[in-house]
């Protein structure tokens, strides 16, 4: 009876997925998971064509740097490639202390942790603090880790609408008086490209005692004086008490971090689940996002060219009467408003040598079906001219 049962339910779930998948090919163009071939700074090559790539994480375009590149072959050949292990039993190393110390110090923080993954760093920033009985308030458009860290900690959870302080002061005063609570926010939007409202949402938070958690993963590197992120650019760090971000974007590596003070970073080691029960940074990734800290210090001139760039990418934007969803930062959505004008607008910049990401409704909300597209410093004055040709193209296509 078991093994009949089993296999019923291994037909039914196989079937559910053979559907969904079926459904994906009938496209022309599968819109996800496309392997590049090779890439040389934001070009890239899919299917044998040469392409410009506008929706890698990039920012500053470090990943082709030579000291980035230098210092992890360096480190591979020290360390090897792996410490194959968690960092609180076999895993931690020298390597993985230096790239703490230098981001805190960064920060402005006492002390950092990093993990493998920026998700796993949101997971923890949230998970080693939150717990059962508190009230977690969070913005109703923040990205699926912080909601999986927010569901693992077994919190209430209450939802304001997105960058809101007036709806956050609302359901916050909704909330019992004595209950300990978490406000939990982006500094960047990565979908939209919003900036936080800062000041007013951490005035709302400090009428009602939070804890804040703020992910920076797509303001840190951006914002602030020389890219110290959302908090700094507002002059707010002492306001934050925990920031994670993301080694992934700016820093031209992978894996993330969390910062804060001595004593919640040292809990946070021995009651984050996601930290105890994780493998280590590898040594590569440590000493790429090392040095590209180090690059980002010492020559501000990637992040003035992110901007520059910036400026002229989303003025061509508005001069076609595309729609950028107000973003304030290099993450420049262009919202069309269906699936299928989302699809044919994406095919089209494919068939010109754009390569970008499509985000329709559940992953955004319903009539902001968008393309996602990011900037970086490493596009060049005639890659912008290329991605203009091929904006104009969308347009009339879809």
């Amino acid at each position: 009876m078991a093994f009949s049962l089993f296999s019923t339910t291994t037909r039914l779930i196989r079937e559910r997925c053979r559907a969904d998948t079926a459904t994906k090919l009938r496209l022309k163009y599968a819109p996800y998971y496309h392997a590049m071939e090779a890439q040389t700074g934001p070009r890239v090559r899919l299917k044998g064509r040469d392409m410009i790539m506008l929706a890698s994480n990039d920012y500053l375009g470090l990943s082709f740097h030579p000291k980035v590149i230098e210092a992890a072959r360096a480190a591979l050949l020290e360390w090897g490639t792996s410490p194959t292990g968690a960092r609180i039993s076999n895993g931690s190393r020298a390597y993985h202390h230096q790239l703490e110390e230098q981001l805190a110090a960064f920060l402005g923080r006492e002390a950092c942790h990093v993990h493998a993954a920026g998700y796993l760093s949101c997971l923890s920033g949230i998970g080693a603090f939150a717990q059962k009985g508190d009230i977690i308030l969070a913005d109703k458009n923040i990205h699926s880790c912080l909601w999986d860290g927010i569901r693992l900690s077994t919190a209430d959870v209450e939802r304001f609408s997105h960058n809101n302080p007036d709806d956050l002061r609302t359901v916050a005063s909704h909330a019992p008086a004595a209950a300990p609570k978490l406000l939990v926010l982006e500094g960047v939007y990565s979908m939209e490209g919003h900036i936080a409202r800062l000041p007013e949402i951490m005035a709302v938070a400090q009428e009602h005692g939070c804890f804040t958690v703020l992910d920076d993963a797509h303001g840190f590197g951006v914002l602030g004086r020389g890219g110290r992120g959302t908090a700094d650019h507002f002059g707010l760090n002492d306001q934050i008490d925990i920031v994670c971000g993301s080694l992934s974007k700016s820093l031209a590596s992978t894996g993330g971090f969390v910062a804060g003070s001595r004593d919640l970073i040292e809990y946070l080691r021995t009651h984050s689940k996601q930290t105890i029960f994780s493998a280590a940074l590898s040594p590569s990734q440590a000493a790429a996002a090392g040095a590209a800290l180090a690059v980002l210090q010492s020559e501000p001139e990637h992040l003035e060219r992110l901007w520059s760039n910036t400026r002229k990418y989303t003025a061509m934007l508005k001069s076609l009467g595309l729609d950028t969803w107000g973003s304030e930062t290099p993450a420049v959505p262009i919202v069309l408003g269906s699936k299928e004008r989302v699809y044919y607008f994406w095919q089209a910049l494919l068939e010109k040598g754009v390569f970008t990401v499509m985000s329709i409704a559940p992953a955004v909300p319903t009539g902001k079906d968008l393309i996602r597209t990011a900037i970086s410093a490493s596009h060049t004055d005639e890659q912008l001219e290329q991605i203009a040709e091929a904006m104009a193209y969308a347009v009339k296509k879809s």
